[in-house]
């Protein structure tokens, strides 16, 4: 049975347990994932390890100060330094140990989850959480790092190096352009069962090639769906009409590689796909189409166009072999709309998310 904590500082809370109102807690992604199995949508079970838990990191470390110096002055342009601040901060973050009452809650949480699916080391995937992602008109998606199939006492490094990726080049640069106060956002770190998928990628409620909102876009490959949403592989495109649910155009690309899990390793690796599924669907009809209403619930659920990632597992039967691992609000098109909001009332992107924070807590 999922336990839940105690303590008066909530450093860990099981996803089942979060809505989107929590963002502020457990960040936007971890947020949706709560609010998506509230909702009951299949999403697969884990924890978050709070915002509060990296405050902790910072405070008991004496950082803060460190950190905000070494980001004074930083302009966009100057990569190189960006670069520099960014390694020097991930590596302070990184000799940092974790906690210990953090650590305690984080190891408990975990043992529950094996308990729950009869393990004792049950593969995870260890993701970032921003408190300030998933915004209309803020995309932090892809800024941060992400670790597959993570298991035992490979958990509590991973965690803290996911923390640390607060500040990857990337993240530095984005907050800079857009407005934000460097310690003003804070992360959380999603710890989410691993789906071994035989296939994975995304979903679009709308055409997000000309916004389209009559179709929904589904877009797979192979294996985990990280090498779709790195970019690595040329996905397979199905287009949905969104209210007969019926296929209107298929683009089936040549997939060469594959992200899967090695049997010897027990590590993630990028594999070729065999000659004979390359120019494959990764993707039944009838997995389309199931994919495509589970995208138009979350839509609606939302009141907002989203950008979904799913994955199917190897080992179960279809339907219960498709999960959810992730929605967001689409962005490419909403943020089309803050920047044409922008132009007229004269606030910068900043503004208007920081309002919309503001309302929402």
């Amino acid at each position: 049975m999922l336990m839940g904590s105690t303590d008066r500082t909530e450093y860990v809370r099981w996803l089942k347990d979060c809505n989107k109102s929590d963002f502020l807690l457990v960040g936007g992604k971890n947020a949706n994932l709560g609010e998506m199995i509230k909702a009951g949508f299949p999403v697969p079970l884990g924890f978050a390890v709070t915002a509060e838990s990296y405050k902790e990191v910072l405070i008991k470390s004496g950082l803060a100060k460190e950190i905000e110096n070494a980001l004074f002055g930083l302009v966009v342009k100057d990569t190189e330094a960006i670069d520099r601040a960014g390694q020097y901060i991930r590596g302070l973050i990184g000799a940092q140990p974790m906690p210990p009452v953090v650590e305690e809650q984080v190891r408990r949480y975990y043992q529950d989850l094996c308990h729950e699916y009869g393990m004792t080391d049950l593969p995870v995937a260890v993701r970032s959480s921003g408190t300030a992602e998933d915004l209309p008109g803020a995309s932090f998606a892809g800024q941060q790092d992400t670790y597959l199939w993570v298991k035992g006492d490979e958990l509590i490094t991973a965690i803290v190096k996911c923390q640390a990726s607060l500040f990857t080049s990337r993240a530095i640069a984005y907050r800079i352009r857009m407005g934000f106060l460097h310690n003003k956002v804070l992360i959380s770190v999603g710890v989410q069962t691993m789906v071994d998928a035989k296939t994975a990628g995304v979903i679009f409620t709308l055409n997000p090639a000309n916004g389209d909102r009559s179709k929904i876009m589904v877009g797979g490959s192979w294996g985990l769906g990280e090498s779709v949403v790195s970019g690595e592989v040329t996905s397979d495109e199905w287009k949905v009409d969104k209210v007969v649910f019926e296929i209107v155009h298929a683009t089936i690309s040549s997939k060469r590689i594959e992200r899967i899990v090695d049997q010897n390793s027990e590590k993630v690796i990028t594999a070729d796909v065999s000659s004979e599924r390359q120019d494959t669907p990764c993707l039944s009809n009838e997995e389309v189409i199931e994919l495509a209403k589970l995208g138009k619930r979350i839509e609606r659920h939302y009141g907002s166009a989203q950008d979904i990632e799913w994955a199917i597992a190897k080992d179960l039967p279809f339907p219960q072999n498709i999960f959810i691992v992730q929605a967001r609000p689409e962005t490419v098109w909403s943020e089309r709309k803050v920047e044409s909001k922008l132009k007229t009332t004269g606030s910068s992107t900043a503004d208007v998310v920081e309002f919309w924070l503001n309302i929402k807590a």
